[in-house]
């Protein structure tokens, strides 16, 4: 836990690499200070298929689980620094966003937890 599943336009990934993309993301997470060590788990998924407002304009757009308890300042600061990170390594790419969702940790349920 956390949980950063980054969807995006399959050009993105002509840009930069996978690797290059999740590290971003998994280094800009890490620098918060808000999850553990080894906690942040960070998935790609390339899109050949899409529309957006009925055009083909590259996105990256990250969908994010993590345990509930961080403040809305926090989870603010979170996505600030991941947009702000993405923003810099993807200039021209016109949409950028995240969103946070908080798992119910009375919900949550793993493997290591049986």
């Amino acid at each position: 836990m956390p949980h950063f599943v980054i969807d995006c336009s399959e050009n993105v990934i002509a840009l930069k690499s996978p690797n290059e993309i999740m590290q971003n993301v998994y280094d800009s997470a890490e620098s918060t200070h808000l999850f553990e060590k080894g906690d942040i788990k960070v998935r790609i998924n390339q899109f050949k298929y899409y529309n957006i407002g009925n055009t083909k304009e590259d996105f990256i757009h990250i969908f994010t689980n993590i345990m509930e308890g961080r403040t809305n300042t926090q989870k603010q600061n979170l996505s600030r620094k991941i947009i702000s990170e993405l923003i810099l390594l993807f200039p021209s790419v016109p949409i950028i966003s995240i969103n946070i969702r908080d798992f119910d940790k009375y919900g949550y349920f793993n493997k290591s937890m049986v």
